[in-house]
C-alpha cells in the first residue's frame, strides 16, 4: 500500500503548472512545454513534462494593461503513476495548485502567485493519461517602457485522489512542490513596450523646510517623471532674531521613475540637495561642498485637476538626512536643516 500511495502521489502531482497574467491590444497565442522535477514519497523525485497554452494581449504603451485568456496547463500522467493510483482505488483526481511566476516591466519587477484548479479527471487502469487545469488571471497594468517579460517558475500542487463514489482513498490529499528543470528557457513572453507620450512642464511653486521654519521658491522643468529644479534660497532666522540664508540645490540622484495614474501620475524621484552656501548674519558659516549626507527618495503626485496635456498641481514630501562636507560647523548645521515633513508644492505648465 506504501508504494501505492507514492506512485499515486507521482502521477498525480503532475497535475498542475502555473500561469500568468494581464491587458490590451493585438492577441499573441503561446505555447510552451517544459519539464519540472517533483518529489514524492518511496519513489523519489519524477520528471513531468507539462504544455501551458494562453493567449495574450499586449498594451502599445505604459500605463496599458496585459491580459492573459484562454489559459490551459496540460500534464501527462505517465503509466507508472497511472498503476499506482488504481492500486489505491482511485477512479479520479482533482485539486489546486499554485504557480510562481514573475512579470517584469522596465524598473518593475512584480512576484506573482497564481492559483490554479485541477479539474476532476478520470483516471484508467492503466497506460497514460492527461490532466488540464485552468484558472483566471487578473489584468495586470504596465507602467514602464522597456523591455517586458513573463517567466515561470516552481510550482506547488494539492491533491486528491478518489474512489468511484466519492470516498477518499487511504493516499488522502498530499502536496508536491516541483521545480523548473534547469537548462530550459523559463521565458514565456517578452516585448518592448513602447514610449509614451513625453510630456515636458514648467515649474513654479516652493518648498517649505520645516526644521528652518522657512519656505523658498522653486522653478525648473519637470520632463516625464524627471524634475530639474533650479538653484533657490530660503531665508530664516535662529532662535527668532538671526538671519540666515542658504541655497538649495535639488538635483536628479540616478535614474528616476514613475508610473501613470489616470490622467496624472506619482514621480517617484530621488534628489541630491546641495547647500553650496550658507550665511549667518550675512557671513558665510559652510564650505562650498556642503550637501546632504543621503539622497533623498520623494513621491511627487499630481493633485486634483491636474491634466496631462495641460499640467496642474503637483505636491510631496520629503526628509533632510545629517549634512555632510559643510566643513566646522556641520553638526551645528545639521541640526538646523534635518527634519521630515518637509514639502514641495509645485504647479506644472505644459511646455
Amino acid at each position: 500500500m506504501r508504494k501505492a500511495r507514492s506512485l499515486l502521489a507521482a502521477g498525480l502531482a503532475c497535475l498542475v503548472l502555473p500561469f500568468a497574467a494581464p491587458a490590451a491590444d493585438a492577441s499573441t497565442p503561446v505555447t510552451k512545454k517544459l519539464g519540472y522535477t517533483c518529489p514524492f514519497p518511496l519513489i523519489g523525485l519524477q520528471k513531468l513534462d507539462v504544455e501551458i497554452k494562453a493567449s495574450f494581449e499586449v498594451p502599445s504603451a505604459p500605463g496599458g494593461t496585459f491580459t492573459t485568456s484562454d489559459l490551459a496547463v496540460t500534464v501527462t500522467v505517465p503509466d507508472k503513476s497511472t498503476r499506482g493510483l488504481a492500486l489505491v482505488g482511485a477512479a479520479s483526481i482533482e485539486g489546486t495548485a499554485s504557480a510562481g511566476v514573475t512579470l517584469a516591466n522596465g524598473a518593475l519587477t512584480l512576484p506573482l502567485a497564481l492559483p490554479l484548479t485541477v479539474a476532476k479527471t478520470a483516471v484508467p487502469s492503466s497506460g497514460a493519461f492527461t490532466t488540464r487545469a485552468t484558472g483566471s488571471v487578473p489584468p495586470v497594468r504596465l507602467p514602464n517602457a522597456g523591455k517586458t517579460t513573463l517567466t515561470i517558475g516552481d510550482f506547488s500542487t494539492r491533491l486528491t485522489p478518489k474512489k468511484a463514489d466519492g470516498s477518499f482513498t487511504g493516499l488522502g490529499s498530499f502536496t508536491s512542490d516541483c521545480t523548473l528543470d534547469a537548462g530550459q528557457d523559463p521565458v514565456l513572453l517578452s516585448f518592448d513596450l513602447g514610449g509614451t507620450q513625453q510630456y515636458s512642464y514648467g515649474v513654479t511653486g516652493s518648498t517649505t523646510l520645516r526644521a528652518l521654519g522657512a519656505t523658498a521658491p522653486v522653478t525648473g522643468s519637470f520632463t516625464g517623471f524627471s524634475p530639474a529644479f533650479d538653484r533657490t534660497r530660503a531665508e530664516f532666522k535662529v532662535f527668532g532674531f538671526v538671519p540666515g540664508t542658504a541655497d538649495l540645490v535639488f538635483s536628479p540622484d540616478g535614474p528616476q521613475t514613475g508610473e501613470l495614474s489616470g490622467d496624472g501620475f506619482v514621480a517617484h524621484a530621488k534628489l541630491a540637495l546641495a547647500l553650496p552656501q550658507v550665511t549667518l548674519f550675512g557671513l558665510p558659516v559652510a564650505d562650498a561642498g556642503c550637501r546632504a549626507s543621503a539622497p533623498i527618495p520623494v513621491d511627487l503626485k499630481t493633485g486634483s485637476g491636474f491634466v496631462l496635456a495641460s499640467g496642474g498641481p503637483v505636491s510631496g514630501e520629503y526628509a533632510i538626512p545629517p549634512l555632510t562636507g559643510c566643513g566646522a560647523f556641520t553638526a551645528y548645521l545639521s541640526s538646523l536643516f534635518q527634519s521630515d515633513s518637509n514639502t514641495f508644492a509645485v504647479t506644472l505648465t505644459a511646455r
